[in-house]
């Protein structure tokens, strides 16, 4: 990874992870039919609030993900670190210098927003499988509530990268008096047969483990080999082939020949096995089952009628970004989107960026991709400055280039 320098590496410090309880009169109308009540939110800001409320830019997270963007809960430990830290904060693409940051844990979550580890007031007992079914656009729908909670109307930018860049697709279609842009990154506009097949096979290794116990684990022995494995073989879906080989290629791992038995023998076996037993420690099962199956329904576009009445409010500027050596959303799906977009006459631009990362590049610094995001983020804020101010932007006629 390229050297971090100052400033655009200046860290915002140290943060602390705010909540909020929702919808305590009245309740969340879900996608499924059911609804629920009071729904607890965990967030995060970023900056300051300017006073007409103008500068709030709204960070969406992939499915590991949590309210923790940026700086650190403990200024001694660097794992506490933010997971978009390197493009948060002063001088930085979503710099905080200029916008009020804001991150929330997704409905359904498991660090603090309500999710089926959360108890049910109905039985003061963890939801587990109780829980009802979400979906990307009920993320948004309580995304929302949070940000009318906070008293903004409209926010300048809903931006994320995976899981993120879909809800942020989904704010423009849901909420289009609600943003000014959103920014849809190694993303895409439906799961591939693929990558239900991905998830479909993580779910099983979950219920298939025997401490599953039809998720009511949470008093007991819980499924830690089921979800660790359904960790292992996702995260070999977040690299690439190159990236892997430049990493370990068929390196041994703490031994200089082969044990000729089932240990773990090479270091990307290694590193595989710590992802998935690390990650048990900090993510819910149940939890991973509900988003990966929200991924799955997530289709803002089944057809030319739906697609046509969907698209037609949308006024956001779009943007829409892509890394060469990503296989689990390949550029051709970020591709079919900006058709969609171009097709219905929206404001889109479209980049794509060479990584040896493979998905996982939207997260890491590289200097072209910090570079876009900045500018795109920077000309926002001057257009929308000089937007009040009454000077004219330049863009009130045709829509953005494709790059």
């Amino acid at each position: 990874m390229t050297t971090q320098t100052a400033p655009f590496f200046q860290s915002i410090g140290v943060v602390k992870t705010q909540f909020v309880e929702l919808f305590t009169e009245g309740r969340l109308q879900l996608d499924c039919g059911a609804t629920l009540g009071p729904v607890q939110v965990a967030y995060e800001t970023y900056g300051t609030l300017n006073p007409d409320r103008s500068n709030a830019v709204l960070l969406c997270h992939a499915l590991s993900g949590t309210a923790h963007a940026a700086g650190r809960h403990d200024p001694d430990d660097p794992k506490t670190t933010g997971w978009w830290d390197l493009y948060v904060g002063p001088g930085k693409p979503f710099d905080t210098d200029r916008f009020f940051v804001i991150c929330s844990n997704n409905l359904g979550g498991c660090d603090g927003t309500t999710g089926p580890s959360s108890l049910d007031p109905a039985t003061q007992k963890p939801f587990g499988l109780t829980f009802p079914m979400i979906t990307i656009a009920d993320m948004a729908r309580l995304q929302k509530a949070l940000v009318d909670h906070l008293g903004i109307d409209r926010l300048l930018a809903v931006a994320g990268g995976s899981m993120g860049g879909m809800i942020a697709l989904q704010w423009a279609l849901d909420y289009p008096d609600s943003l000014e842009a959103a920014v849809v990154i190694a993303s895409t506009p439906r799961l591939s047969a693929q990558n239900i097949a991905f998830n479909a096979v993580a779910r099983q290794a979950i219920m298939v483990d025997p401490h599953f116990n039809g998720g009511n684990y949470y008093d007991r022995e819980r499924p830690r080999k089921g979800l660790a494995l359904a960790r292992m073989m996702a995260h070999i879906t977040y690299l690439s082939e190159k990236g892997l080989h430049d990493k370990f290629g068929r390196r041994l791992q703490d031994r200089e020949k082969l044990s000729f038995g089932f240990e773990n023998d090479f270091a990307v076996e290694s590193y595989l096995h710590y992802q998935g037993s690390s990650f048990v420690k900090k993510f819910d099962a149940n939890t991973y089952l509900y988003i990966t199956k929200a991924m799955d329904y997530f289709d803002p576009f089944p057809d030319a009628q739906t697609t046509a009445k969907r698209l037609a409010p949308v006024t956001a500027k779009i943007l829409v970004m892509s890394f060469d050596t990503d296989w689990r959303f390949d550029t051709s799906r970020s591709k079919e989107l900006v058709k969609i977009l171009n097709w219905h006459a929206k404001q889109v631009t479209f980049e794509v960026f060479s990584s040896p990362y493979g998905h996982d590049a939207f997260l890491l610094y590289q200097a072209s991709y910090q570079q876009s995001l900045a500018s795109f983020l920077n000309r926002l804020y001057l257009e929308h400055s000089n937007a009040t101010a009454g000077a004219p932007t330049g863009l009130e006629d045709g829509v953005d280039d494709i790059v």
